[in-house]
């Protein structure tokens, strides 16, 4: 049993580097954009010391689930405009309000 204990940190680390060679060596082969497997084990094992991580990575999942909206930088598809009276519909509108605009 106190072998298990006093080779664990050093044989997380070095699983860790072996993850992370395999993981270069796939993304050159096929070329691959994201999220990396060593980078993913990392995030949880340091979650598992660090509540905190543990809240970022729940925020980031659930901020990468969610849609942009038109206040996030994209101009607006429709506008009014009441000192004028004019409308403008820009193509590629459906002419449904978005979920939010219910």
């Amino acid at each position: 049993m106190e072998t298990v204990l006093t080779w664990g940190v050093p044989g997380g680390v070095l699983s860790v580097v072996a993850i992370g060679v395999y993981d270069v060596v796939r993304q050159r082969r096929r070329r691959r954009t994201g999220r990396t497997l060593s980078a993913t084990y990392l995030d949880e094992v340091t979650a598992m010391f660090y509540g905190t991580k543990r809240v970022q990575l729940d925020h980031q999942e659930s901020m990468s689930l969610m849609r942009e909206e038109d206040a996030q930088g994209a101009p607006p598809r429709t506008g009014v405009d009441l000192d004028r009276g004019i409308v403008v519909l820009r193509p590629g509108t459906t002419g449904r309000p978005a979920d939010g605009d219910r």
